[in-house]
């Protein structure tokens, strides 16, 4: 593979880390006091969820995170949190990469009528296909260094 200034595997970890600020990002900007003392991303998406035009995602979503609305918020919140800081140092990165892909398959389930989510969510996960497959732990990661994986 012939690549500029890095190689394949480099610019697999740079892709990694990548994401894996965005994750960082998307956890950094949450309002948490309003997330976990108020419920409010919770509820916004109780209201998404409502209106979907999927009716299973209506029933998972009062099956699952409705009944729990405050471990709902700390699940997606320290999620977000936990991704970014895996992906980053490379430590758990399969685990992590599947976990963000999965995480971005349900956003984008969940906000499929959102352009601009559907686009955010979908190249996330196309990220995370690309580093899982392309096994971006290889590089620049804790993975590499303690032997893992």
């Amino acid at each position: 593979m012939d690549t500029i200034w890095l190689g394949g595997a480099e610019w697999l970890a740079v892709l990694r880390i990548g994401l894996g600020l965005w994750w960082l990002e998307s956890w950094r900007h949450k309002d948490r006091k309003a997330w976990f003392e108020r419920g409010a991303g919770i509820e916004w998406a109780a209201r998404i969820a409502a209106e979907h035009r999927w009716s299973a995602v209506r029933s998972g979503f009062g099956a699952v995170v409705a009944p729990r609305p405050r471990v709902m918020a700390y699940v997606v919140v320290y999620a977000e949190l936990a991704l970014g800081l895996g992906l980053i140092t490379g430590f758990l990165t399969p685990v992590a990469l599947l976990g963000g892909f999965l995480l971005n398959i349900l956003y984008l389930t969940l906000m499929i009528h959102d352009v601009a989510e559907q686009g955010q969510n979908s190249m996330m996960a196309l990220m995370s296909v690309v580093g899982l497959f392309g096994m971006s732990w290889q590089t620049w990661s804790l993975d590499s260094a303690l032997g893992l994986f």
